[in-house]
């Protein structure tokens, strides 16, 4: 062999050795990359399997009650709601002249999330809540009342087709020591099936 064949031989060998550890390195980062992407993976299956629960709680949550354009509905204490495609319409014990709340005269905004809130007393210390709510997104679901004596779950009613609205209503018992109290009633605020605030009076 000659003096160039082995000095080419020698360059070789070393290029070789000085490449090893480079080869070697990239290989157990291939496998450490190999991991991740199993964690990342375990991790996809993970909220894949996940959400079909939570899309099963969003179908047994409560929805509104549909009634049908001037169905009665009595609320206790002697009060009744009954909704049309013109807006809430309602009378209680006290005061059997019907009243009206319209959602087609301009000024409900159903384009934006918003709740409205009618409060009336009785001689037994009760009030008679209800209100409308509307242009939130998703399926209504719940309504409660924050109040200086706890909070108040409602009920919901709507009209067939979605609308767009649909009125809440409730009854809160004042404590003997909160009657007068003008800010015994705090916020309202509708929840949407998936536990999200589809509407909220502050």
């Amino acid at each position: 062999m000659t003096r160039m064949q082995k000095y080419l031989a020698a360059t070789a060998v070393a290029v070789a050795l000085v490449g090893a550890p480079t080869v070697s390195y990239a290989v157990s980062q291939g496998k450490a990359a190999s991991g991740t992407s199993t964690h990342a993976a375990a991790r996809t299956e993970h909220a894949t399997a996940a959400r079909p629960v939570a899309e099963a709680a969003a179908r047994k949550a409560p929805t509104a009650r549909i009634v049908a354009p001037g169905e009665h509905v009595a609320v206790g204490g002697g009060a009744e709601i009954w909704l049309t495609a013109e807006g809430k319409h309602w009378t209680t014990a006290g005061d059997p002249e019907p009243q009206f709340r319209s959602v087609v005269d301009g000024n409900v905004d159903l384009t934006r999330p918003g709740v409205s809130m009618q409060a009336e007393g009785d001689a037994e210390g009760r009030y008679f809540l209800s209100g409308l709510y509307y242009g939130g997104k998703g399926t209504a679901s719940r309504v409660t009342v924050e109040t200086k004596a706890g909070t108040v779950h409602g009920k919901l009613l709507e009209l067939a087709g979605k609308p767009g609205w649909g009125v809440w209503y409730a009854t809160a018992q004042v404590p003997a020591d909160g009657k007068g109290d003008p800010d015994f009633l705090g916020n309202v605020t509708v929840r949407d099936t998936k536990g999200r605030i589809y509407a909220q009076l502050k």
